[in-house]
């Protein structure tokens, strides 16, 4: 490292400009030699100007690889002329943000070779002689092809056999994939409805599901334990004009495709009654499959042409989130000028989505991931009876799967069908995990019992569900309120291609029936009670909002809330805690999440987001309902719940200003 840019560094950090681990960091980084060039100007331009509160952002820690992989920043609020390289204003950079704390070559690098010896240390200790196989996937983000292609090469490069599609898909089917090519593991490129800055690394196992215990753990060792001299020899050119990937081929595409036709229960029902929908990508992937499987089932699609553009800045709404209403907004305009009665919406690497619908009196409402959780879990439900799927001698060996942060309405449902609802910590990977260990059940107890095998995923539906309701478990749903539902078994994560097929077979049902989802919701809260949920997110920025987030979720456990709003906290879980078990007995990971159950029936959870910088705040409010006055009631707890939220607002400012 040069003397002034040292002297510089440990200027900054004596005067309070540089915290001491962004020094440390950046110390550390520019002690390496060999580093690429563009990494060592991008740097000495940041010092030279000053830039402090960019590198503390940059640099204040090390990206995490977390339990199922890792998201981070890959453009800079400042971006580097280095960085910027060939690529003119407006493009994606030539190089991602560099930085300890951000999603660049290095981190990506670091990421892969952690997955690849991880994966080929288990493949030895399971006595599995191959080549460790990978497939990776990427959606339309910055830096989205070239991390997919750098994973790919690096796998390869380290001994390992890699696939790589042609362009960009959906998260889910990366998940498909990873079992259909009896892959050892798997990565999405992604960073999924996060700001247009960001991008991702998700790691997948040979299941297709995200990294749990022990693998996750596992590979985070590994993570920790590699230097960025190890990695630098990863981003040199390969010697060979070879490319070093194989390129999957259009029959992967197809039968992933094929495979949906499973989250459709009563194919004839909507062939009669396909609705008339509207759908937005939001600029990503989402049009790639969900369209075409859609058109499969006879439903009339109108695709909102200026959000079907793929874009990496996602240019049309302020956010690529279908939870948020507004990104909704285009769609809705699309439908009332075509006469649609469904909007849907997904996220840019479609495992989420959003759902709008039109009223009786003729606007337009968005429904909660909670609703349309409830809705697919009542029809659905309805539907397997009707047609003698589901029946009260193998009704246990049924059940759905949520998150605890997800409607206990969706008990209710359960209950009254005499299935179960098991409920897992937030993360898909964790009902993945479930789905996982009923398929490992049923095919133990099929091989013990009858002598069989089974190719499990190319086994058609109804004789799974016959052997996992025989030997073990049948999912018919799994939900959370985050707008990801999974209404088939094949793939191991949420999926919105999937989700929408599900949907739009809701809404020929509706269709059927002359009825709406508000309808139809207000028929399921007279027989389970009013339901009302929110979602409050405090967002904390950069170093200094890292840090706000870590001591306000430990003040909790500090200064317990005694009560909220006036009513009485009764009971309090601290799943950080251990102990816990789930509905199956299983006994539930740790976790940063509290679980508080009030004096009236209501509950509040508290977490921080594993994704994004902030801190989330879950209220359940209930109460029966008088069918004579079901908007009585439904303003009852809505208030009730409204004025708990505000409040845990405020305390939390309290909180913020106290660790101040």
């Amino acid at each position: 490292m040069p003397e002034n840019t040292e002297q510089a560094l440990g200027d900054a950090k004596k005067n309070g400009d540089l915290y001491e681990t962004s020094h440390d960091n950046l110390c550390e980084l520019l002690g390496i030699e060999g580093l690429p060039q563009w990494i060592t100007q991008s740097l000495e331009e940041l010092i030279a100007d000053k830039s402090w509160e960019e590198l503390n952002n940059r640099f204040y820690r090390n990206l995490a690889f977390g339990t199922g992989g890792m998201r981070g920043r890959t453009i800079g609020v400042v971006v580097t002329k280095a960085e910027r390289g060939r690529s003119k204003e407006g493009q994606t950079p030539e190089y991602a943000a560099v930085g300890s704390n951000t999603l660049n070559e290095i981190t990506v690098l670091r990421a892969t070779k952690a997955l690849y010896l991880y994966v080929r240390e288990w493949m030895a200790g399971e006595g599995i002689l191959e080549q460790p196989r990978l497939v990776v996937a990427h959606d339309v983000r910055h830096f989205s092809r070239k991390f997919c292609e750098l994973v790919a090469n690096a796998w390869s490069r380290l001994g390992g056999y890699s696939m790589i599609f042609d362009g960009p898909r959906s998260t889910p089917q990366l998940s498909f994939t990873v079992r259909h090519q009896y892959a050892h593991a798997g990565v999405v490129i992604t960073a999924s409805h996060n700001p247009s800055h960001d991008n991702g690394f998700k790691a997948y196992f040979s299941d297709g599901g995200q990294l749990v215990p022990p693998h996750a753990g596992n590979v985070v060792d590994r993570y920790d334990s590699l230097s960025i001299a190890e990695l630098l020899p990863l981003l040199d050119k390969p010697a060979t004009e070879e490319v070093p990937w194989t390129l999957l081929q259009a029959e992967d595409d197809f039968s992933y495709r094929a495979a949906l036709e499973d989250a459709v229960l009563d194919p004839d029902m909507l062939q009669e009654n396909p609705p008339k929908l509207v759908f937005t990508p939001i600029h990503g992937t989402g049009a790639i499959t969900a369209i075409p499987a859609l058109w499969d089932h006879g439903v009339e699609v109108v695709v909102v042409d200026e959000q079907n553009k793929q874009d990496p800045n996602f240019s049309s709404v302020e956010s690529p989130n279908p939870e948020n209403p507004e990104a909704l907004k285009m769609g809705i305009s699309v439908a009332r000028k075509t006469k649609a009665t469904l909007v849907m919406g997904s996220d840019p690497d479609c495992d989420r989505i959003g759902v709008a619908a039109k009223q009786k009196a003729g606007g337009f409402a968005c429904l909660t991931g909670n609703q349309v959780a409830c809705l697919l879990a009542e029809y659905r439900l309805a539907a397997s009876k009707r047609k003698q799927i589901l029946t009260d001698s193998n009704s246990s060996r049924f059940a759905i799967i949520k998150t605890f942060v997800t409607t206990p309405m969706m008990s209710r449902i359960a209950e009254s069908y005499g299935i179960r609802c098991v409920n897992t910590p937030t993360g898909f990977k964790w009902m993945a995990e479930k789905l996982a260990k009923y398929e490992r059940e049923a095919m133990v107890e099929l091989k013990e019992k009858e002598g069989l095998s089974l190719d499990f995923d190319g086994t058609d539906l109804f004789a799974r569900i016959d052997v996992l309701s025989r030997y073990s478990t049948y999912v018919i749903l799994a939900a959370e309120e985050s707008y990801g539902y999974l209404p088939l078994d094949v793939v191991r994560d949420k999926d919105g291609n999937a989700s929408a097929l599900a949907i739009a077979e809701l809404f020929g049902f509706l269709k059927s029936t002359n009825s709406t989802p508000f309808d139809f919701l207000d028929t399921l809260y007279k027989k389970y009670g009013f339901h009302f949920e929110k979602t409050e997110n405090l967002y904390f920025e950069g170093a200094e909002g890292s840090e706000t987030i870590t001591k306000l979720a430990a003040s909790y456990r500090q200064s317990p809330l005694s009560s909220i709003d006036g009513v009485s906290v009764v009971k309090t879980k601290d799943y950080l805690e251990s102990g816990y078990i789930d509905e199956d007995e299983d006994p539930l990971p740790a976790q940063n999440f509290l679980h508080m159950t009030l004096e009236n029936g209501y509950t509040v959870a508290v977490r921080p987001s594993g994704t994004e910088p902030k801190i989330k705040y879950y209220l359940f409010g209930c109460g029966e309902t008088n069918p004579a006055d079901l908007d009585g009631s439904k303003d009852q707890v809505m208030k009730k719940v409204g004025d708990m939220s505000s409040w845990l607002v405020e305390d939390a400012r309290t909180r913020t200003s106290k660790a101040d």
